[in-house]
């Protein structure tokens, strides 16, 4: 699904009005029923509802889904944040059909009406297209929502929030602090990334009936990963086809008293599909592989503790590197001559990525179309720090193309930039992945995917979406304390059959 920036976003709407053809008011009752519907789902009857407005289209949504509410039995205020001789002319139908039922805010922060914490507040007082920091009245109204504690329900996109950049620049913008965001699809790029997680609180994105041939038709670098991207890129499996048809992954992990990483590695693949895994290791780790993991096949180091010399890697169609083993100097030196001596693309994760930060150079042999998997951490060891989210995806982005790799940034929607420069945000996971092996068991995925002939980017969007979804699965049952690495692994099965349609 593709992330398109503000002003891609105002066309979506013209051409939709024009081509459809719809009334632009008709588009805006559309929406606005939408957020109606969830309110009306999730909020009771008896709670008070204020519904704060702007001047714009956002606004117009504002008056509309009150005259919802309204009639369907809500106890709601209205307050109208600006001159009502300026509406948008959809704002002003909407604000005419309320009819006396909207409160003017005057232009002084003493008489600001009261909110009281048991009220629910909606926000619709700026939309998407903002580009400038809240200043006046509208700043004002905005400090006094944040400042009543009540729950927020933000329309489209909290006010005050740029859409496609950073906020962190500025100093002490006001911004709506929203629980809820109600926003339309396709989402905006602002609520993917964690800087603006105090503002966004919990999104919600409703399809609104958008033309599909204007999206499709714009360029954009960003994209959000839905399950039918995924079932796009999914290949069926042949009646007739056989474990040589899936290919044979190695994944090289582990170290004395890091065995974990290794079975944890090795399930994920195995649970992914290819034909034959074979997992590298020191002598330690024989009898726990190949008790922990029967299905998987063992290479064993000349060490008994660490990884120190490269495998024969010529047989394999996808190699994997990193859960587990450690930062030894003979294990740099192993993983230097892996880098060189591969054909095929490589999996870094864990270890070998901060080896590689501090061996920089290195960089300009790993083989094209290679994966790295960095936590935020690992990846400002690789690349830098940025100042914020928005630079840290730029450099994400030009690392992916400098090096033609894909590059993994794990965390709340996972960003997958590829050497093309896009960018693909992850829809799946939840909070209860954050725990110790879970990026352990997302490398065994990526390195059992790419072993059936997948790309590193196809492997890297089907992984991740996989994993997450896996991890949601098991949040199901468990919760997210009780979440571990292992619930991954055991859903992995359960995901494959939902992107295939099968329960």
């Amino acid at each position: 699904m593709k992330i398109l920036p503000a002003e891609f976003i105002r066309e979506a709407d013209a051409f939709t009005i024009l081509k459809e053809p719809i009334s632009a008011i008709d588009l805006m009752e559309r929406a606005a029923m939408e957020c109606f519907r969830w309110i009306d789902a999730n909020i009771p009857t008896s709670r008070n509802l204020k519904i704060f407005c702007g001047q714009g289209n956002n606004g117009g949504d504002g008056f509309a889904i009150a005259r919802m509410l309204g009639s369907q039995g809500y106890e709601i205020e209205v307050f109208l944040t600006g001159d009502p001789e300026n509406l948008s002319p959809s704002c002003s139908v909407n604000y005419d059909r309320l009819g006396d039922k909207v409160c003017l805010i005057p232009d002084n922060e003493s008489k600001l009406p009261p909110i009281e914490f048991t009220d629910i507040v909606v926000d619709a007082i700026f939309g998407s297209g903002l580009t400038r920091s809240v200043a006046g009245i509208q700043e004002a109204v905005i400090r006094h929502i944040n400042a009543s504690k009540a729950l927020v329900i933000s329309i489209d996109i909290p006010s005050g929030l740029f859409c496609d950049s950073t906020m962190l620049g500025l100093k002490n913008p006001a911004i709506i602090r929203a629980d809820h965001t109600l926003t339309f699809s396709p989402p905006k790029l602002a609520l993917l990334y964690p800087e603006n997680v105090d503002y966004v609180g919990e999104w919600h994105v409703f399809e609104i009936g958008l033309m599909t041939s204007f999206i499709s038709d714009r360029m954009v670098n960003n994209f959000y990963v839905a399950a039918s991207d995924c079932q796009s890129l999914l290949r069926r499996r042949e009646k007739f086809a056989h474990k040589g048809t899936f290919g044979h992954a190695m994944i090289i992990c582990g170290s004395r008293g890091k065995m974990g990483a290794a079975v944890l590695a090795a399930k994920g693949c195995i649970r992914s599909g290819p034909g034959l895994v074979t997992i590298h290791l020191p002598g330690c780790g024989e009898q726990i592989l190949q008790t922990a993991v029967p299905e998987s096949m063992v290479s064993l180091d000349e060490s008994e503790d660490i990884f120190s010399k490269v495998p024969e890697i010529g047989a394999y169609s996808a190699l994997a590197v990193g859960p587990g083993i450690g930062q030894k100097e003979q294990t740099c030196r192993a993983l230097k001559l892996l880098i060189q001596n591969s054909r095929i693309p490589i999996i870094f994760d864990a270890d070998a990525i901060n080896i590689i930060a501090e061996n920089k150079t290195w960089l300009g042999f790993i083989p094209q179309g290679s994966v790295f998997t960095p936590h935020p951490k690992e990846f400002e060891r690789l690349v830098g720090k940025s100042s914020d989210n928005f630079e840290r995806n730029s450099l994400q982005r030009e690392f992916s193309v400098r090096y033609r790799a894909t590059v993994v940034l794990k965390g709340a929607h996972t960003a997958i930039t590829t050497p093309d420069g896009k960018c693909y945000f992850n829809s799946t996971g939840n909070p209860g992945m954050a725990t110790g092996g879970s990026g352990d068991v997302l490398t065994g995925i990526i390195a059992g995917i790419m072993a059936q002939g997948y790309s590193g980017t196809e492997a890297a969007i089907l992984a991740v979406f996989l994993h997450g979804l896996a991890g949601d699965l098991a949040f199901s049952s468990k919760g997210y304390e009780a979440l571990i690495a292992s619930d991954i692994i055991d859903n992995l099965g359960l995901a494959f059959k939902s992107l295939y349609g099968k329960f």
